[in-house]
């Protein structure tokens, strides 16, 4: 059943994401509307478990979010959906990813942050077999 779910999350993700060059994705840092969020946000550069992050404002709350490892890789797309949106009805369709590779996906309670304050899930979309421990630390 997980892999089944991973897969159709997989499939239903890349639907809505191929109007973007992965190549210019891969490697860190991403050109524009990407900024990184240590640069304004009070956070760390790297964020252990989630890497160095990327995100177009625009796309606020939900991201996504690229990840990078500490040698610039590109390893995640991460997606931070506020639960009481969710609770309420919203949706977060056709969302884009990283790279439409995806080896994992973890989802978990996050109680907030800056720059998503309100509880909500992160959804990280690994893009090879590796990344998550790339990112762990």
């Amino acid at each position: 059943m997980k892999t089944l779910l991973i897969g159709l999350l997989g499939m239903s993700l890349a639907a809505g994401v191929l109007a973007h060059d992965e190549g210019k994705l891969a490697q860190m840092p991403p050109e524009g509307p990407y900024v990184q969020v240590s640069d304004v946000l009070p956070l760390p550069a790297f964020l252990p478990g989630l890497g160095i992050l990327f995100v177009d404002p625009d796309t606020l709350p939900a991201g996504p979010f690229l990840s990078y490892d500490r040698d610039g890789k590109l390893s995640a797309t991460v997606y931070m959906t506020p639960l009481e949106e969710l609770k309420n009805g919203v949706a977060y369709d056709d969302l884009a990813v990283g790279s439409h590779e995806v080896t994992a996906v973890d989802i978990y309670y996050n109680a907030g942050h800056p720059g998503v304050e309100s509880p909500h899930a992160h959804v990280v979309l690994f893009h090879d077999k590796r990344a998550k421990d790339r990112l762990a630390k």
